[in-house]
């Protein structure tokens, strides 16, 4: 069975060869808000995340895969600092704090994929894509927060026991991390 690909296709926008799609926040940054209430590329990443997980192989079809690769390897990431919150408040405090904490993008020397992302071209692309990115970031964590922990505020151990595997065999964060 194949990986599942992104359903977003036609981006209007792409930095390096990563598409820039818009999505439901409300969070300040540069991404283009979306305006309808279908769903969105973190949507669709969420919905994904448990069965794209179990790959090690993800062939990349359009510049938005590139967007649900990374989106998923942060969910990941969350996962990790979700084990450790005992409540959905301490919760939210560690997804904004790993949201805007440094990160590398596409062309940096620690970004572990650096193979099939392309470099931004420009310095101004640069610093869009780290802004875009950690818009991204932000609202990635508020909504794995709201699965994670749900309604009555117990963390889901369907979601967690997800936190130890690694899409693609790689992870955003360093080794040891």
């Amino acid at each position: 069975m194949p990986a599942y690909h992104s359903s977003f296709l036609e981006a209007q926008q792409s930095i390096g060869n990563t598409a820039i799609l818009p999505f439901k926040t409300s969070f300040r940054g540069p991404a283009p808000q979306q305006q309808n209430t279908e769903q969105d590329i973190i949507d669709e990443a969420l919905y994904y995340f448990k069965a794209n997980v179990f790959f090690r192989t993800y062939e990349i079809k359009s510049e938005a895969d590139r967007l649900l690769i990374y989106i998923t390897l942060y969910i990941t990431e969350c996962l990790k600092k979700l084990q450790r919150c005992a409540n959905k408040s301490q919760a939210q405090n560690e997804m904004y704090t790993l949201a805007i904490s440094r990160f590398d993008i596409p062309g940096d020397a620690g970004f572990p994929l650096n193979s099939v992302y392309s470099k931004p071209g420009s310095q101004k692309d640069v610093e869009f894509m780290k802004a875009y990115l950690t818009q991204l970031r932000q609202e990635v964590g508020l909504r794995v927060c709201d699965k994670v922990f749900g309604e009555n505020g117990k963390p889901s151990k369907w979601w967690l026991c997800f936190a130890k595997k690694k899409f693609m065999d790689k992870s955003l964060s360093g080794p040891g991390q």
